[in-house]
């Protein structure tokens, strides 16, 4: 029989084991980052800016870890704060092996903007490599 004091080690390195082993799992099964073709990253971008989804756009970057998640918050955030509307993207040189996307909208106070952001693709997934909007 075990003494309360080994009881109590015990319980903690079982939970300890189940919760690596609970966040390995997570981590295996997670998503891809990106989108499957050019056409669907280029319409998933302009969706995730449109509606100001930080959650959406975060899974377009290509960046590793968490970054991605405080980048597009900072980059939403930016957006609502110039009350940023009328936003298209659009792939170039050509749809089907894009090199970059131009995002183009309009502030709040109707003065137009636009950036270029580098669109890459690895695994068969097709990302884009943001810098913060100057809109």
């Amino acid at each position: 029989m075990l003494s309360r004091r080994n009881a109590t080690v015990v319980g903690a390195v079982v939970v300890g084991a189940g919760w690596i082993a609970g966040v390995t799992l997570l981590i295996t099964h997670q998503d891809e980052p990106g989108a499957a073709s050019a056409p669907e990253l280029r319409q998933q971008l302009a969706a995730a800016l449109a509606d100001r989804d930080s959650g959406a756009l975060s899974g377009l970057f290509d960046l590793p870890g968490s970054g991605g998640s405080d980048l597009a918050d900072d980059y939403v955030r930016v957006l609502k704060d110039a009350n940023a509307h009328d936003i298209t993207v659009r792939l170039a040189p050509d749809e089907r092996s894009p090199t970059a996307a131009l995002v183009q909208g309009k502030t709040g106070q109707g003065t137009p903007f636009s950036y270029q952001l580098a669109v890459t693709t690895a695994k068969g997934r097709w990302t884009v490599a943001f810098t913060p909007p100057i809109p």
